[in-house]
């Protein structure tokens, strides 16, 4: 039986030499900065997804100060002695722990023995203080007046 024979000469085959060595470079070239190619086709798509993470976090946030600016309204509502200080407290009161960033529309009424706060707070775009998001968040809360 006769074992086939290999050939080593330019045509192919061998290390680096012929066709075949030059095909495999240029494959291995041409692999060579894919990565980086893909990331920034990617660069558009990770900067959206992050602001809108980032607008969905400001809008969050607002809540948690709306919520807050009508419970400490109210609070500073109950106990004020008469009723036109007990508004005057309960503006006041709401608007003292705001960010200045943050504009706010803050209206305190009585309804019987209720002391009711209405905080509604506009969503900064992006960066607070600069533009709204034209989105209100509103913060309720209502108390019994203890005086």
């Amino acid at each position: 039986m006769d074992t086939p024979q290999i050939r080593t000469d330019d045509r192919g085959g061998g290390r680096g030499g012929g066709r075949g060595g030059v095909r495999r470079a240029l494959r291995a070239r041409d692999d060579r900065g894919q990565a980086a190619v893909e990331f920034t086709g990617l660069i558009p798509l990770i900067l959206i997804t992050a602001i809108l993470l980032w607008q969905a976090a400001l809008v969050g946030y607002t809540f948690a100060l709306a919520g807050n600016a009508a419970d400490e309204a109210v609070r500073a509502g109950t106990v004020a002695e008469s009723p036109q200080t007990r508004t005057d407290a309960c503006r006041e009161a709401g608007e003292q722990n705001l960010p200045d960033a943050w504009s706010a529309d803050i209206n305190c009424a009585e309804e019987g023995d209720l002391v009711k706060a209405r905080v509604d707070l506009d969503v900064p775009l992006l960066f607070p203080g600069s533009v709204n998001f034209g989105l209100t968040v509103p913060g309720r809360s209502a108390a019994v007046r203890e005086s």
